[in-house]
């Protein structure tokens, strides 16, 4: 049950980020610059309701994975995905949120840019995630 239900929080949070990528982010673009601070203030507040719990059940479950790893699961594939979550925690500390931060002053296009150019690696790790779930559920219905 425990690496069912960690597979189902990876996917949704795959679908997640593949929709911030490739719709929502590249429409900040459109808000215009009058409404965009508070814009840029809702869609914070709105996305982290989502997607902290979302994370912090990724990661609980991943660590867990680690430490009551299936037998059919090989124990460099469980600490990999532990490793990606780590990777994706960081750049989410590191480098969305405090771009999220200073969008929040107002649109800036170099800034804007640089959200939707560093969070296509947010977006690969966890496609990256999502295909080693997958690939950890083939192998233990297996």
């Amino acid at each position: 049950m425990l690496l069912v239900t960690h597979a189902a929080l990876t996917w949704a949070l795959v679908g997640l980020i593949l929709t911030i990528q490739v719709v929502h982010y590249p429409l900040f673009a459109r808000v215009g610059t009058g409404g965009y601070a508070a814009y840029q203030q809702e869609h914070v507040t709105r996305i982290t309701w989502l997607v902290a719990p979302l994370m912090l059940a990724e990661l609980g479950t991943g660590a867990a994975l680690v430490l009551f790893r299936p037998p059919a699961l090989p124990a460099v594939s469980v600490w990999l995905g532990l490793a990606l979550i780590v990777l994706i925690w960081g750049s989410t500390a590191l480098v969305q949120s405090p771009t999220h931060g200073q969008l929040a002053a107002g649109f800036d296009a170099a800034l804007h840019a640089r959200l939707v150019r560093t969070n296509l690696l947010r977006t690969v790790l966890w496609v990256a995630r999502g295909v080693l779930a997958g690939w950890w559920l083939l192998r233990w219905g297996a």
